[in-house]
């Protein structure tokens, strides 16, 4: 990869110095339709120019694409997360509901009761005052009736969605159980894995997985790609996020990334390549970011903390379609 990198700059350093004797036209002016004027040595030069040029537009495009691409996924995962802490919000107002519901039962229970009682003691005394109650008595049946069932189609609501979300947490701790067999060669220091709010994080430091400064994969670090795919390809009930971190230290001397930040997207993308091209995962449950230094694990003012922050994760969500199905409803 490195030399890819080096023989590039070269071609860029050589299409450079073509452009700037400019001996026919330049990079990017109209080129004429005859034939160039001058000696062989000449017209090779062009044409080897003239095809630097149009490799170096067509990365500008890639990278262009790249870029929006990058920021959709980002502006989708930020939706997820908010459609995600609304679902938590409903399901506590769903809760408080149904407890209110249930009160409001028990004291209609004894509405019930008591509206009994006067009607039988009215029964005696005055036939008129008797039906009067008696049409109250089915007004009041009849609501709570309606009452009761609107309680119970909350309360099957409410099991439908505990059960959905008891199966997720089953299957991200059993996706955590496996991962964690799987992985067990790796040191503490290399990898971890934990869940949090129901999604399953894998996280992967730099130590394991890059040289300083570079995005490229070392060879250790493709070990535990490729024993992380395997369990990745086996449980496609998952949606993927590898989100590349770095520390606050800047990078120096690099002609490649402009920051950190361009440095943590290039890992993650990296990452994401070696999982779909080579263990053919599924690029449509897979999406790439980097948060570079903005979101740290730990302090960034001593060398362990900024180890912990230079880290790659790889967060496993449960797809969320049936859950979300039963909230429209």
């Amino acid at each position: 990869m490195k030399t890819k990198i080096y023989g590039f700059s070269l071609l860029i350093v050589s299409f450079v110095g073509i452009q700037s004797c400019a001996p026919v036209y330049q990079c990017g002016d109209e080129r004429p339709t005859g034939s160039i004027s001058g000696g062989n040595r000449l017209v090779a030069v062009v044409e080897e120019r003239d095809a630097l040029c149009d490799e170096v537009k067509v990365k500008d495009e890639e990278n262009r694409f790249l870029l929006k691409k990058n920021q959709s996924l980002a502006y989708m995962n930020d939706s997820l997360i908010t459609r995600n802490t609304e679902l938590v919000g409903e399901y506590a107002a769903l809760e408080s509901e149904h407890e209110q519901l249930k009160e409001t039962h028990e004291e209609l229970k004894k509405e019930h009761i008591n509206l009994g009682e006067r009607y039988s003691a009215m029964m005696s005394d005055n036939f008129q005052r008797g039906y009067y109650y008696e049409e109250q008595l089915k007004n009041r049946e009849a609501k709570l009736a309606q009452r009761e069932r609107e309680l119970e189609a909350r309360q099957r609501r409410i099991e439908e969605l505990e059960r959905i979300i008891a199966r997720q947490d089953s299957i991200a701790r059993r996706l955590n159980q496996l991962l964690r067999d799987a992985l067990l060669g790796f040191k503490a220091d290399e990898l971890t894995i934990e869940i949090k709010q129901g999604k399953v994080y894998v996280s992967m430091s730099d130590k394991l997985m890059f040289t300083s400064g570079s995005a490229e994969v070392q060879a250790k670090g493709k070990e535990a790609l490729t024993i992380l795919a395997r369990v990745l390809n086996a449980n496609p009930e998952f949606e993927i996020a590898v989100e590349g971190h770095t520390d606050n230290v800047p990078i120096n001397n690099s002609k490649i990334y402009k920051d950190n930040w361009d440095l943590s997207v290039a890992r993650a993308t990296s990452m994401v390549r070696l999982l779909t091209d080579i263990h053919s995962v599924d690029p449509l449950r897979v999406t790439a970011s980097g948060r570079g230094e903005y979101d740290p694990k730990s302090t960034n003012s001593t060398s362990e903390g900024r180890a912990q922050n230079r880290r790659t994760e790889i967060i496993l969500s449960p797809k969320l379609e049936e859950l979300m199905m039963l909230i429209g409803e």
